[in-house]
């Protein structure tokens, strides 16, 4: 007996030129490396370039992903990307990378699930290829999120920047009793009641940065410290 099961055949990622240090974060923000360090691990963070948008940072990983995967970009028939910064309202970012990749035809949408969004778009394309209705697919997150961090807020701004990363998933027939190739099977979970614990607030930005260490940002919304 066989069963189909999601495999990954290639993976790949991408990081903007530009890098943020803690050290640069401090001159403009009240905190410090060993702060930060103690606290988050994180030592430094990379910033989009000024007109560089979030499908530019997924095209880029997904490219990367095809090259390590050996697969043409026609051969996907489905693009899901997770992102809570995509380029506009609409259209989705996922059809805009869809286009960069010269793809035209199977399905692109986009995913918003902040910090768990890619394990959620990996989960949820496993179970679309599962079905049958798609054979390969890229699953994606990018975020640009120096363009909606509030740089004055220290709670919020030295966790995030800006990157993408990509991976190829194919739905391939794999033997019932082997365990070792392919997802075996996905959990999803949440609490709401603790939805407030790290919180950017959407909506029309209050007040636009006049540069983060002196490069030039872009605006940002307001955030509630916690």
């Amino acid at each position: 007996m066989t069963v189909l099961r999601s495999v990954v055949l290639g993976s790949g990622s991408y990081l903007p030129e530009r890098v943020l240090t803690n050290a640069e974060l401090a001159q403009q923000v009240e905190t410090n490396d060993e702060w930060i360090v103690q606290r988050t691990g994180i030592r430094q963070r990379y910033i989009a370039a000024p007109g560089e948008v979030t499908s530019d940072l997924g095209i880029a990983a997904a490219k990367a992903a095809l090259a390590a995967a050996h697969v043409d970009a026609q051969s996907i028939d489905l693009i899901v990307l997770a992102t809570s910064t995509a380029d506009n309202t609409f259209p989705a970012a996922a059809v805009t990378i869809q286009a960069g990749l010269g793809i035209t035809r199977g399905a692109a949408f986009d995913l918003q699930a902040v910090c768990s969004g890619f394990v959620y778009g990996l989960a949820i394309t496993d179970g679309l290829l599962r079905t049958g209705t798609y054979k390969r697919a890229l699953v994606i997150g990018a975020e640009t999120f120096s363009r909606i961090l509030d740089w004055k807020d220290r709670t919020t701004c030295v966790l995030f920047g800006d990157g993408a990363g990509a991976v190829v998933l194919e739905a391939q027939q794999q033997p019932g009793d082997r365990d070792d190739r392919g997802i075996l099977t996905t959990h999803l979970r949440s609490d709401g009641r603790h939805k407030s614990k790290l919180l950017l607030m959407a909506g029309r930005p209050r007040r636009r940065p006049s540069a983060i260490c002196g490069w030039k940002a872009g605006p940002c919304s307001s955030t509630r410290s916690l």
